[in-house]
């Protein structure tokens, strides 16, 4: 909750929840660093299921974690060529790129030939909730392609196309230029707008993701960020709890 924000915790924690809240990754990949021995309290390995005292020294390879402090909310307008991984073999990864002081990564992708929009967080239990709830959330893009946009493109499109083995979702597109359209999806199969242009005999040749569920792009230009409004914060995170009970938003 966001009340969470900025609070010293005082009570027992599980682990992978002590390592999410401190920025350092997803409770999933938390389970997986203490499964395989890289997380030690007190200087003892641990065990998936542990729970955290307050004051515990909490380790992960060589870092020495935290569980509490403020969280960061970021959206960035990603330029063209930067690539969604916190991955430091990556020479071009965003997080290197956005340079912020302190432990961040990208929920979700968007690919290296796109431009647009990208949410970048410290809190691990909202990457996973953003995750969980990727067949219920809105993403929407600016597209253009080589040539001009059909009735019969916006009508398939709008229905569902054959890639990577399985039909699209339905989906909401517009077309706002000879060449160019707005489609909002809610799934996120890798390159999907450019995979289902093709398969129509389109190639796409810019794409810009303006819209994460209540989060816009707004006036940012490529390269730049800002910390999410507690405003959008407040949306974003009434999504997630009735995406996560099944109810409509309101």
């Amino acid at each position: 909750m966001i009340e969470s924000r900025g609070v010293i915790f005082v009570e027992d924690r599980r682990l992978n929840k002590y390592i999410a809240d401190s920025g350092y990754c997803s409770r999933r990949e938390a389970d997986r660093l203490i499964e395989e021995g890289k997380v030690t309290i007190n200087g003892r390995t641990a065990t998936i299921g542990e729970r955290v005292a307050p004051g515990a020294r909490v380790k992960v390879e060589k870092h020495i974690l935290s569980g509490s402090g403020d969280k960061a909310y970021l959206a960035v307008h990603k330029p063209q060529g930067i690539v969604c991984t916190a991955d430091p073999r990556e020479p071009m990864n965003i997080v290197d790129y956005v340079n912020f002081p302190g432990r961040i990564y990208p929920i979700g992708r968007l690919d290296k030939d796109s431009e647009g929009l990208i949410l970048l967080t410290s809190d691990g239990d909202i990457v996973n909730r953003i995750l969980r709830a990727s067949g219920s959330h809105e993403k929407e893009y600016e597209v253009a392609v080589d040539k001009p946009i059909t009735p019969e493109f916006i009508d398939r499109m709008s229905k569902g196309v054959p890639i990577l083995g399985q039909v699209t979702l339905p989906c909401r597109i517009r077309k706002t230029g000879p060449g160019t359209f707005r489609i909002i999806l809610v799934q996120g199969l890798n390159r999907q707008i450019r995979r289902m242009c093709e398969y129509l005999g389109y190639n796409v040749v810019h794409l810009r993701r303006i819209r994460i569920m209540n989060i816009t792009l707004g006036a940012m230009r490529p390269g730049h960020w800002r910390m999410l409004t507690d405003a959008e914060l407040n949306a974003l995170m009434r999504s997630l709890d009735a995406a996560h009970n099944g109810m409509p938003e309101e």
